[in-house]
């Protein structure tokens, strides 16, 4: 077993290792070198016994650990602490996810054979009330990397057994982001376990939470400092080109920062001193003014436009988007030209994006939950009428086809009334089931992290196959019946029975069609769980790779199904025509019939499911579909969201994206709610947006 998770955890590594490579080329505090992050020892209240720290024994000496140091050398800080128990605190954009970007990235070139593999968590959207944190560990991995999802030695998956066996070292990052309520069961889940971890968190919650209970059992804990007036000094000079004029060497922020040396007491030099002392606002402010020709820093001094340093962060946060998407003649890397896209536009999708992960409070931007953000009655409508719109046509035209081949086809507008009555049961039917599966429970539909194997062993997904079954058999009879007691209705119209007969003709056809299609549906889906295998570990590390993979995996599954589930069905339906005949009376099934049942009960009940019961499915019908057709994101909005992730707005945490800065986040979300409530009040005192 050693051996076995020894070599996973090897290629976990270089999959980590190459992930945040990429993430830290993208970002600017590291050109043209990395801004001075540092920190300093945090008050005793915060912290837990040395000699607890330390791992020793009853009497052992127990003085302070030296957890000085600098960003280059985190990793041999936290070597220091014998526990391998870390706690770094730090206010909003003061470095704190640099500092785990840097410490990954660090302690996987220093990685010796054997060592743990540290892997960033962003843990506000755990909820320890409902997962245990092994759990949960586990869940983020097999979200991330897929392949950790196969059986593992002694069964379970390849994901929990690397936390059980201590091969994966839980970068937490984010505690003050889990919601108020679950901070301190979060502490004291933390507090359960022995594993190593290293914890972020603003100070004020961290803090907040250790008053309620303890704080974290043989952890020290350090507290990232402000940038000095020097740090400045020496970095965003470096950052822009140089000025035309008499000093070859000058810069546009040389008279700015004169000014601040100088005037300290200068109320404008007050207030940009104050903001410009994190990472995150001088980020801001390199890309506002360094990176972007014809923006003057100077202007920062006014202090009829900033009158304080409120005004100062809210102007840099304002103009981030706009600098970030403003036109550049550059490509991107291996691919065409930059799209352009107008920053106003890009400003208000984005603020959807934010708003949708405020509501779903966590920070990971999910494709497969986009649709999540809207009401569960809009999403249950939404997927009967995708549903729907694509039976009717479907069916349209394979019975149209089937029946000119056949000649069976005795009236062109009955089966025009046959297949809008399809389109309408068949999303009557997903619809109401999604309700049930999803949109009750406010839960989206899980990315599959399988695909289809015809020959080798089988494997069960989460899904079971006997709860697969439940729902053919049920979704079948629904559908079946509905479907079979209009279709004889008009039959019986077109050839002028009377009611009393109509209604025994339609009850006989709404059984016998419940029966044939749960016979088929049923099977079908039952089947379908045996017939997956995990993903390779490496198939899928970024969400555009994920996103492909589930594709392929809902194109292969409706190659398979679409004409297995037809065969079902016209199986079912010549096994029991005969026995129903003899309980209800003569019932007319002939070849035309089985044709025309079997391929489009094949064809739109793949499709069905496919739309309302697959991640991929629910992709296409709300952020491909609705929410462009409502203004909300963009027509192409893979190619928005990798322009953003390019442009550095966004970043990738393995299959999801995140705002690269939690404060440009709720910016966002709070200015496109000020928006939407100004566009659509809704009364006097107006009110925030609905999804």
């Amino acid at each position: 077993m050693h051996e076995s998770l020894a070599e996973v955890a090897g290629q976990l590594a270089q999959v980590v290792a190459a992930r945040w490579q990429r993430e830290e080329e993208q970002r600017q505090v590291h050109d043209p070198y990395p801004l001075p992050v540092c920190w300093r020892p945090v008050a005793e209240e915060l912290i837990d016994h040395w000699a607890n720290i330390r791992r020793l024994p009853a009497g052992g000496a127990h003085g302070p650990l030296d957890l000085s140091g600098r960003l280059d050398e985190v990793v041999g800080v936290y070597r220091r602490i014998p526990s391998g128990r870390l706690v770094v605190l730090g206010r909003a954009g003061s470095g704190k996810t640099i500092l785990t970007v840097r410490f990954v990235l660090d302690r996987l070139q220093s990685r010796a054979h054997g060592e743990s593999v540290p892997v960033i968590f962003s843990i506000g959207s755990w909820d320890p009330t409902a997962t245990t944190l092994r759990d949960w560990l586990a869940a983020q991995l097999t979200r991330d990397h897929p392949g950790l999802a196969a059986p593992g030695p002694g069964g379970s998956a390849l994901a929990a057994a690397l936390v059980e066996s201590g091969w994966v070292l839980p970068v937490l990052d984010g505690f003050d982001e889990i919601a108020g309520g679950l901070r301190r069961p979060a502490l004291e889940a933390l507090n359960a376990t022995t594993l190593p971890l290293l914890l972020t968190s603003r100070p004020a919650q961290y803090a907040a939470a250790v008053a309620e209970t303890d704080v974290l059992t043989s952890a020290a804990a350090v507290e990232l400092t402000d940038l000095t007036l020097d740090d400045l000094a020496d970095y965003l000079p470096r950052s822009t080109r140089k000025s035309p004029g008499t000093d070859p060497a000058g810069t546009a922020w040389d008279p700015v920062l004169t000014a601040l040396h100088e005037q300290p007491d200068n109320p404008a030099c007050i207030n940009l001193t104050t903001v410009l002392t994190t990472p995150l606002m001088i980020t801001l402010a390199r890309t506002i003014y360094s990176d972007t020709p014809g923006h003057d820093p100077a202007t920062l001094l006014d202090t009829r436009r900033f009158d304080g340093p409120e005004q100062l962060e809210e102007h840099f946060l304002d103009n981030f988007v706009t600098a970030a998407y403003r036109p550049r003649p550059e490509h991107l890397p291996r691919s065409g030209p930059r799209p352009d896209v107008d920053p106003e536009r890009a400003r208000c999708w984005l603020g959807y994006l934010a708003v949708h992960l405020t509501r779903l409070g966590t920070p990971n931007l999910e494709w497969w939950r986009l649709g999540s953000g809207l009401r569960r009655r809009t999403r249950a409508l939404v997927t009967a009428l995708a549903v729907a719109t694509a039976v009717c046509p479907t069916t349209a035209l394979v019975l149209g086809t089937v029946g000119a081949f056949t000649g069976s086809l005795h009236n062109i507008m009955l089966q025009f009334v046959n297949a809008a009555a399809a389109g309408l049961f068949m999303g009557l039917t997903f619809g109401t089931t999604y309700w049930f599966m999803f949109a009750a429970k406010d839960t989206a539909v899980p990315p599959s992290d399988t695909r289809v194997k015809v020959f080798g062993r089988a494997r069960k997904t989460g899904r079971s196959a006997s709860y697969r079954l439940v729902i053919g058999l049920a979704g079948g009879v629904s559908y079946g019946f509905s479907y079979g007691f209009l279709w004889g209705m008009l039959n019986c119209v077109i050839l002028r029975i009377g009611f009393p007969e109509s209604l025994n003709i339609s009850l006989k056809d709404g059984i016998f069609f419940g029966l044939v299609f749960a016979l088929g549906a049923g099977p079908a889906f039952g089947l379908q769980a045996l017939l997956e295998s995990p993903l390779d570990i490496q198939s899928a590390v970024n969400p555009v790779g994920l996103l492909r993979a589930n594709r392929r995996t809902s194109t292969i599954l409706f190659l398979l199904w679409a004409p297995a589930l037809g065969l079902l069905v016209d199986t079912g339906a010549w096994v029991i025509v005969h026995p129903l005949s003899a309980l209800l009376g003569p019932i007319k099934w002939n070849l035309s019939a089985s044709v025309q049942v079997g391929v489009t009960s094949g064809l739109c009940g793949v499709l069905s499911y496919g739309l309302a019961f697959t991640a991929y499915g629910q992709w296409v019908a709300f952020s491909r579909i609705w929410l462009p057709l409502t203004g909300r994101l963009p027509w192409p909005v893979v190619t928005f969201l990798e322009d953003a992730y390019q442009r550095g707005v966004l970043r990738q945490a393995g299959a999801v994206y995140q705002f690269r800065h939690a404060r440009l986040q709720d910016h966002l979300a709070r200015t496109y709610r000020e928006l939407h409530a100004s566009q659509h009040p809704t009364g006097p005192g107006g009110g925030a947006p609905t999804q």
